[in-house]
Formats: structure tokens, C-alpha cells, sequence
């Protein structure tokens, strides 16, 4: 390039910013590099007081522009995740991002390139970035100081892992606009008094506060409200990391919380026992209280409320599902969510009026497992499936079905109180104790799970299995 023939053959660039989260003077210094035509391998970058750089990199001032030199292009969206990205601790960074600048003047769907070794590492910095600006906001605790005046004045210890301070002040600030507080890291720190936000030198944890009146009320907040029954240590540890806890006065009962979660949920499955002593419920409306109220298993402990069935009442159909998913929880009603959808569907296909129907479910709770912001479907267990058991059958006695539907072999087992193979008994009745005749095939939301011609067959079996059930349906003389 012409703009670096007056450059050392074997010398770099040296590029120094003033600090380590100086995004604006890092976007500056790319543009006039840019312009220039100094392609990355020439430019050595380091950050004021970090020791890092090149000895061999001259310090020399940036070299101009050519006259024809073109405007870089730079999109909002690598804009947006480069200022994300210069935030990270690694040295490297800033010659990551002027590399990925540079190639995207060649290249600009770049970024849409998954599978790009420079576009993956951004990416890699970027959520990483994010998760320890999200732990700061989630685990930093205020602690009130006693001021001579007599105010109070609100003081924090972090341990960012990355330059998150500033990118995370304007948080702090709206979140609590009408307290004076201070944030002190190892990094710097921050001071807001109600109007003006400063910054101040780095800290050490010896000047943060120790503790106050109103740990002792948060702490009994925090065991009063720790459920053990929905209690997953290794996914706890993941959102919650050790290191934070030092910082986190609710941290020190963890152990003790965790060590007894086992005897606690034994105590709350063991309260719940007491509601299956009593007489069977005498209407639906009193099974879709009494699931409400039961805690007999842990899901019904997980903090979800309970689906009751819904329908017609004399229903000569009953269709069972496994359990309500994370739509029909949110909602209260079964088969509302994508497979709920995909059944009702079949359903018409076939000539069968869901309207018509009793719907439900052999578990009444939605079993889940978090992951992050999602919650994801977890199978009940058997003794879970048994144990609720005394749900549907009091459903059976009072809409008294003369066609039940179990949708998947967890349905199947709440019916039969043993667990069968699917593929060997679908389409074929099974006669139950009460005349009632069983039906089995796969739940719908199997269905959903496959690609293309499997999904196909199963979509045309499952199809001929409700055919058959709706031409038994029709078959049945009218109840008296």
C-alpha cells in the first residue's frame, strides 16, 4: 500500500488508547487507518498502562490519506457489536476488530458468515461481554453507609471480569435515580448523588461497607422464598457463579439451604399426601381446585400453576396428554401451544369436533428445566405420572368416557398404571375395567420434532389413527 512505504519494511504501526474501553478513539483511529490503507498486519494496538504492544512498532503519527481514497463502509450492526466487543479483557481485541473492518470493505455480508474464524471470535467476545455486564447488574449489592450529615449513601464492591463499568453506568443510574451511590471496582469507580454521575480511581474491597440493618430481613426474604423442589445446583452454579458470592450477603445460607432442600421437599411432598385421604372430588370444578392446591410431587412444588382439563363434560372422547407446555402453563388451558395445534388440527381432518371432546393431561404441572430465558420440557417421571394418577381417574368417573385417546406412552401409563410400547399397541383398543375402550398413539408434539419425509409418515399414520378412533366414535350408540 502507498500510505505504508514510508515505514520500516520490518516495523509495525504502533496505535496506543488512552483506556482499555476507548471504543471512540479505537472507531477514530480504524477510520483514518483506514483511509490510509494500512492493512491490519502493520498496526500494533495497545492500551496506556497495559504493557502490552510491539517493541519493534514505531510510534510514529498516522500516515495520511491517498486523494482517491474511498470511504469506508461500516454497517450499524458491526458497530453495535465492535463497541460490545472492545469492552472484553483480551489484548487482542482491537486488532481483531481493525481486521474485521478491513475485510468487510472486501466483504460486506461478512458478518452473516458463521462459520468465519474472525466473525466466530467477535461473537465469542461479544457474549461474553453481555453475560458479565447482565452478572453485574444481577449480583452487585448495595450496602447503606451512615453519612455525618446523617443521610444515608448506598456503597457496592464488584469484580468485573471485563472494561463493563461505564457501559453498565447508565443502568445503575436509571435503576436508582433517587439514591446516592458508589460503585467501586478494581478497575475504577462510580459515584452518583442524584444529578451528576463522576468516575473516580480504582478501589480495593477494604473500602467498601461490610453490612447493614437490612441484611438480616433480605436474607430471611431469600430462604423464605428458595424452593427446594425446583433446586438444580449444577444450573445454579452456571447462572451463579462462586466468585460472586462474597459479594452476596443471601450467599452464606446457599450451603445450608442446599443441604436441607432434600428434607424440605420431603415435608412439602408429605403436606400435599393429605389431599388424596379424603372422598374423590364430586365435579370438575373441584378437581381443577384440587390440583391447584396439590403438592403431592415436586412438580406440583415448582412454582407453575396447574392446567385443568376443559371440554364438554359428557364428552363420549377423552384425549390425554403427557403435560401442559410452557404455552398451556402461561395460558391455563391444555393443547393451546404449537402441538396442541397440531392435534386440534388432526382432529378436524378427521370429523372429530374438539369442541366435543374432554381434553387433559396425565400430569397437571408443567415440568421444566431452565435454561436461561427459556424454559424447556422435561419428561415426568413414572412415579410423578402415578401419583396423578388420582386426577384423571376422577375425571374419568365424572365425564365417563366411552373412547379415551392417550397421546404417547406417559398418557398411556396414567391409564393403564404401567408403562407400554407406543408403536406396538397404537390403533388397536385396549378394554379398560370401567368398558371404557383405550386408544394409543403418539403425542403431537413428536410430531413436530421430525424433518421432512419422517415427519411426512408419522403425520399420515398419526392421521389414520384418529381416522380409525373417529370411525369407532360414530360407531358407538348414543349415550342414554
Amino acid at each position: 500500500m502507498n500510505a505504508c512505504r514510508a515505514l520500516p519494511p520490518a516495523e509495525g504501526l504502533a496505535v496506543t488508547l488512552d483506556g482499555p474501553d476507548d471504543f471512540a478513539a479505537w472507531r477514530e483511529t480504524a477510520r483514518r487507518l483506514l483511509l490510509a490503507r494500512v492493512p491490519p498486519p502493520r498496526v500494533v494496538w495497545s492500551v496506556a498502562g497495559e504493557g502490552t504492544g510491539d517493541l519493534f512498532a514505531a510510534s510514529a503519527p498516522l500516515p495520511d490519506a491517498p486523494a482517491d481514497a474511498a470511504a469506508p463502509r461500516v454497517s450499524r450492526r458491526f458497530l453495535d457489536l465492535a463497541g460490545k466487543a472492545a469492552l472484553h479483557s483480551c489484548p487482542d481485541r482491537f486488532a481483531l476488530l481493525y481486521r474485521l473492518l478491513w475485510r468487510l470493505q472486501d466483504r460486506p455480508g461478512l458478518l452473516d458468515d458463521a462459520a468465519d474464524r474472525d466473525v466466530r471470535r467477535m461473537d465469542e467476545l461479544v457474549r461474553t461481554v453481555r453475560r458479565d455486564m447482565h452478572k453485574m447488574r444481577a449480583f452487585l449489592r448495595f450496602r447503606a453507609v451512615q453519612q455525618e450529615d446523617g443521610t444515608e449513601h448506598y456503597v457496592a464492591w464488584f469484580e468485573p471480569q471485563h472494561h463493563i463499568l461505564r457501559a453498565n453506568a447508565a443502568f445503575f443510574v436509571n435503576r436508582f435515580t433517587s439514591l446516592r451511590w458508589s460503585i467501586l471496582t478494581p478497575q475504577g469507580s462510580l459515584h452518583w448523588d442524584g444529578e451528576t454521575l463522576r468516575e473516580g480511581p480504582p478501589a480495593g474491597r477494604e473500602q467498601a461497607a461490610s453490612g447493614d440493618p437490612a441484611e438480616s430481613l433480605w436474607k430471611e426474604y431469600y430462604a423464605a422464598i428458595f424452593n427446594p423442589a425446583r433446586l438444580k445446583i449444577g444450573a445454579m452454579l452456571k447462572e451463579m457463579p462462586r466468585r460472586y458470592w462474597k459479594n452476596m450477603p443471601e450467599a452464606e445460607l446457599i450451603p445450608s439451604l442446599i443441604a436441607g432442600a432434600q428434607a424440605r421437599e420431603s415435608a412439602m411432598v408429605e403436606r400435599g399426601a393429605a389431599l388424596f385421604d379424603g372422598p374423590r372430588p364430586s365435579s370438575l370444578a373441584e378437581v381443577a381446585q384440587g390440583i391447584a392446591a396439590c403438592r403431592r410431587c415436586p412438580i406440583g412444588c415448582n412454582g407453575t400453576q396447574a392446567v385443568a382439563g376443559e371440554g364438554d363434560a359428557r364428552a363420549a372422547l377423552m384425549i390425554v396428554g403427557e403435560q401442559p407446555g410452557d404455552t398451556e402453563e402461561q395460558g391455563g388451558r391444555p393443547f393451546i401451544g404449537p402441538a396442541g395445534q397440531v392435534l386440534r388440527s388432526h382432529l378436524d381432518a378427521a370429523g372429530i369436533d374438539p369442541a366435543r371432546v374432554w381434553l387433559t393431561n396425565a400430569v397437571k404441572h408443567f415440568k421444566f428445566e431452565p435454561r436461561g430465558k427459556h424454559r424447556f420440557h422435561q419428561n415426568p417421571t413414572a412415579r410423578e405420572i402415578d401419583i396423578c394418577r388420582w386426577w384423571i381417574e376422577s375425571e374419568r368417573l365424572l365425564v365417563r368416557p366411552r373412547l379415551i385417546l392417550a397421546l404417547g406412552a406417559s398418557a398411556a401409563r396414567s391409564l393403564l398404571g404401567r408403562t407400554v410400547s407406543v408403536q406396538r399397541v397404537r390403533g388397536e383398543a385396549i378394554m379398560l375395567e370401567d368398558e371404557a375402550e383405550l386408544w394409543i398413539t403418539t403425542h403431537p408434539s413428536y410430531l413436530l420434532r421430525l424433518k421432512d419425509d419422517a415427519r411426512e409418515l408419522e403425520e399420515q399414520r398419526f392421521a389414520a389413527d384418529l381416522g380409525r378412533l373417529a370411525a369407532r366414535l360414530r360407531d358407538l350408540a348414543p349415550r342414554a
